[in-house]
């Protein structure tokens, strides 16, 4: 079984495309189940934001499984196969670990070094756990990917050279409002993003913050979060009239804002939602500027070369990441020998438990003290016999053509590593909190 990843991002697809790919919800979760269910995968998961769509499976077969994937992804978007071919990548075994370490770290963010997508990935792993569609691979992976995130934003500059896509939105509205102190701002929506709104529009100086969601309640706690006021969703209208800056990510299907609902004068809009909040029709009004997710992607594109730092902070997450798989894949190879191992050493135990039990009866007189002798040196023997093969395949088995030296091991031997009672043995102390995990020469049958 290997990790596949399939999915699609702001890198190789349109805004629009990403709109009518990406799921939430229930959608998501019936993605999630009906991946599940395919016959190739034995594990899932997805990351599904407004910058990307992906597909995380272990799975049996490559080519079989990336048509699986990328049909589903067709068949609950409704866009056309040979649409969406064009727009899908696929990272397979060494590469998707490397690929979900980056995203992990922000290098594969819209805004570099974003630190959102850390609890975008963690959301994903909950969903998954509570559909029971992950399992002990994926779920090490993607709690790795999280580890290396956390280490690379820790130990670099990347989330101060790279501002989250609130703030580069809100440098994009001071370029049209002057600065945001004194502004009235209104936040559209409760949910996370909102709150990092409306958070980073306090840090930014704005005292007039208003919030208006669809439950009262929830426009209420954030509103009191930030020192600001809430408003129902029947006066969305008339909060638009008297705001300067409009930030709005409901979540919702349908356009949220329309064109007549925007009075035209100096106003700046940010839409950060996907599936559009707002009318992409307000552009038309005298005086007003929205900006969404495809126009901050150009902004980014043509960022000029000053860029804070940000180069330098990128190369040290790169390096971290390249350490980090490494060390990863590495471990991961090594695990997969062990029970080869425990069923060589187990299969030789046998062998010299069955010759010095054959020694017995054929010298039923053998003075005690000479026949733990005996047994201690046939024992010794075995042991320094299959000592430097074990280190050996173990030492072999980190190099990516590691489980051919295992598979010769089996070859040679005649092993079978889901056979060995001591195998039994190691997944039961495995499974026992507080246990060592390293099987003891006792229990590998030495």
């Amino acid at each position: 079984m290997s990790v596949l990843v399939v999915g699609l991002s702001h890198r190789t697809a349109p805004v629009a495309l990403l709109e009518r790919v990406s799921v939430s919800g229930e959608s998501l979760v019936k993605l999630l189940q009906d991946v599940q269910q395919d016959v190739h995968v034995a594990e899932t998961m997805i990351v599904s934001t407004c910058n990307r769509v992906e597909v995380y499976a272990e799975v049996d077969r490559f080519h079989a499984a990336v048509t699986s994937l990328s049909r589903l992804l067709s068949t609950h978007s409704g866009v056309p196969m040979e649409q969406l071919a064009s727009h899908l990548y696929v990272h397979y075994e060494d590469r998707a670990v490397e690929h979900l370490f980056s995203v992990g770290s922000g290098l594969d963010s819209m805004v570099v070094g974003e630190g959102q997508i850390l609890g975008q990935v963690r959301a994903a792993l909950r969903l998954a756990q509570k559909e029971g569609t992950l399992g002990p691979t994926l779920n090490e992976l993607v709690q790795q990917s999280l580890r290396v995130g956390k280490r690379s934003h820790t130990e670099t500059g990347i989330d101060r050279a790279g501002a989250s896509l609130v703030g580069v939105g809100l440098t994009l509205a001071e370029r049209v409002l002057g600065p945001l102190q004194g502004k009235r701002a209104l936040v559209v929506g409760a949910g996370s993003m909102s709150a990092l709104s409306a958070a980073t529009l306090q840090r930014a100086g704005v005292t007039d913050i208003v919030v208006v969601n669809r439950t009262h309640d929830r426009a209420v706690r954030l509103a009191q979060t930030v020192g600001g006021r809430a408003a129902g969703f029947g006066d969305l209208a008339a909060e638009l009239a008297g705001a300067d800056l409009v930030i709005s990510c409901t979540g919702a299907t349908d356009v949220v804002i329309t064109a007549d609902m925007v009075t035209p004068r100096e106003t700046f809009l940010l839409d950060l939602a996907l599936p559009h909040d707002i009318d992409p029709a307000v552009r038309r009004l005298p005086g007003v500027t929205l900006v969404d997710l495809e126009s901050m992607q150009q902004s980014e594109a043509d960022a000029g070369t000053d860029d804070g730092g940000r180069a330098e902070a990128v190369i040290a997450v790169r390096d971290i990441v390249a350490e980090e798989v490494t060390a990863y894949l590495s471990a991961e190879r090594a695990a997969r020998v062990t029970p080869t191992v425990v069923a060589l050493r187990s299969k030789a135990a046998q062998v010299v438990e069955a010759e010095l039990g054959r020694l017995v009866a054929r010298v039923p007189d053998l003075e005690g003290r000479v026949r733990d002798e005996v047994t201690q040196t046939v024992r010794r023997v075995v042991d320094k016999l299959l000592h430097e093969p074990t280190v050996r395949v173990k030492r072999l088995a980190e190099s990516p053509a590691g489980d051919h030296y295992a598979e010769a091991l089996r070859e040679l031997f005649n092993l079978d590593p889901k056979v060995p009672e001591a195998v039994r043995r190691i997944e039961t102390i495995d499974a026992e909190p507080g246990k060592n995990t390293e099987p003891s020469k006792k229990e590998a049958g030495l």
